[in-house]
């Protein structure tokens, strides 16, 4: 009986001995498998053999790892990350994991979820692991300069070139840097460097162009930014710079189309280049009095980044518009229109007659009396300036001074100003005790409502 209990008890053990040892031969296979099946772009049956081997065993991070392959193969890039950060976490590298492959796809990640640093450590880890990879050294450099670390993209475009002469980006992305630090003669042989190694290479004329805008040349930077146009990889940031220039020029029609432009090539809708195409895109139509449109802008920004610049304030600042007409009536109308709406303001708001109205651009600029019944007496009559503004901007004490000259040079008795939006802390600290009165937001509602604007 012992003997029959010991043989049972050792075939028993070799019986799982068996099994683990086919276990482990079989892992490799299905393991093998996942790979294959990526090779095929037969991305969900990776994912499933992979979730398979997961779910008998977490911690195989080489399953990990090519579930997190198949997933980037799909572009579902959150859940690539995930994974890779398990296996980055926790696996050790080597033939089966190959980490120089493995840093470049964490590297590109953490870029496209604009995690900068996360991105700026994978690719110092690769300078170590390939020391002779320009790219490295390059997209290091890019990183440092988004940082303002000038003197430390500097250094690594420096390297970028020492491990490839001929390495185009890193010498047009080196001359725009050294033409920021003022190192003007350098910039342009760096430029001229890239352009002439590769007179194709579209991206050295997007550098080019920022150099020309920042030097004022705006004509010279919109022409760069077109020939920029062709990589696909510059073309957004392309359009809204052309844009940028066009809005420095008051070309605020060509401006829009380029911010447009800028709108419909996006690849990512959450992306910063996408939100400030349809930041500068809204601030064109409010420019042109087009607020409806502007507030359509600003809600899809406002749904994909609650915190993006202003977009919040400006949001609350147009709430009004949707339930009062006639302060829309005052953004939105022509110029000709506006003029005849401040006559009827001025009337019903101040009693006051416009004898000259002139449009100042800024704002339309009004020299008018007092609108009496009594005036048989025929005496001289008191003028006054009324200043109308509809920027969406607080008036600042610069504007207040110069409306305070004008009003002195014209023989005023007093002047206002009257705005849609409102003041500033210095503004209305200088007017005080002056005769100059500062009509904001709420007290324009009310008289155009009077006014039956």
């Amino acid at each position: 009986m012992i003997q029959i209990a010991v043989i049972a008890i050792l075939l028993v053990g070799i019986g799982f001995l068996a099994f683990a040892v086919i276990k482990s031969l079989a892992q490799p296979k299905k393991l093998g498998s996942i790979e294959k099946l990526i090779k095929q772009q037969k991305y969900s049956a990776a994912e499933k053999v992979a979730k398979s081997i997961i779910a008998k065993d977490s911690r195989d991070f080489r399953a990990h790892y090519f579930l997190g392959k198949a997933y980037l193969a799909e572009k579902k890039n959150e859940l690539a990350l995930m994974e890779f950060k398990l296996v980055s976490q926790n696996a050790i590298f080597g033939n089966e994991i190959p980490e120089a492959e493995f840093r470049h796809m964490m590297a590109s990640l953490y870029q496209k979820f604009n995690q900068t640093e996360d991105a700026l450590k994978e690719f110092l880890l690769l300078t170590k692991l390939e020391p002779t990879n320009a790219e490295n050294y390059f997209n290091c450099g890019k990183i440092y300069e988004q940082k303002n670390r000038a003197d430390m993209a500097l250094g690594f475009y420096q390297k970028a070139i020492k491990f490839n002469r001929k390495h185009v980006k890193a010498h047009a992305a080196m001359g725009l840097t050294l033409f920021r630090s003022k190192q003007f003669a350098e910039a342009k042989k760096e430029i001229d460097t890239a352009i002439a190694l590769s007179p194709e290479t579209y991206s050295t004329y997007y550098y080019l162009g920022k150099i020309l805008k920042e030097n004022k040349d705006y004509p010279g930077a919109v022409k760069a930014f077109e020939k920029a146009l062709r990589d696909p990889e510059f073309k957004q940031r392309a359009y809204l710079e052309r844009g940028s220039c066009f809005m420095m020029a008051n070309a605020v029609d060509n401006a829009m189309a380029e911010f447009n432009n800028a709108v419909k090539c996006a690849k990512d809708e959450s992306s910063q280049e996408t939100l400030f195409a349809h930041y500068f895109l809204a601030g064109c139509y409010e420019k042109n009095r087009k607020i409806d449109k502007a507030i359509e802008q600003w809600q899809i920004i406002y749904q994909h980044n609650h915190s993006f610049r202003d977009v919040a304030a400006k949001l609350q600042e147009y709430k009004d518009l949707q339930s009062n007409d006639s302060l829309k009536e005052f953004l939105t109308c022509s110029n000709a229109e506006f003029v005849e709406i401040c006559k009827k303001a001025a009337l019903a708001g101040f009693s006051m007659s416009a004898n000259k109205v002139e449009d100042k651009k800024t704002c339309i600029q009004m020299l008018a009396t007092e609108a009496k019944k009594d005036d048989w007496m025929n005496m001289r009559k008191q003028l006054f300036l009324l200043n109308w503004y509809r920027d969406t901007e607080p008036i600042e004490d610069s504007e207040i001074r110069r409306v305070l000259e004008a009003s002195k040079s014209l023989n005023c008795s007093k002047a206002y100003v009257i705005t849609s939006s409102g003041f500033t802390s210095s503004a209305t600290g200088f007017a005080e005790n002056r005769p100059i009165e500062l009509v904001g937001k709420e007290k324009l509602e009310a008289i155009l409502s009077k006014a039956g604007i």
